[in-house]
């Protein structure tokens, strides 16, 4: 595989985990309501899941760019 192929593939890897997050976050939701305490942590694991991809995701786009100057 080529640098591009398997920057790709990570990049498609982060979108799938953040897909993933949101589905797991749309089935818990029928219990969160019971409590705001339950509401804050889905929303805040789920939020804090989608930028620690993000941020992940960022650095090998700052590589990248690196590497190809």
């Amino acid at each position: 595989m080529t640098n591009a192929s398997l920057h790709l593939l990570k990049g498609i890897g982060y979108l799938i985990s953040t897909g993933s997050v949101a589905l797991l976050a749309i089935v818990s939701w029928s219990s969160a309501p019971k409590s705001p305490v339950l509401i804050a942590c889905l929303i805040g694991g789920a939020a804090l899941s989608i930028i620690g991809m993000f941020c992940r995701w960022l650095t090998y786009q700052i590589e990248k760019r690196r590497q190809d100057n």
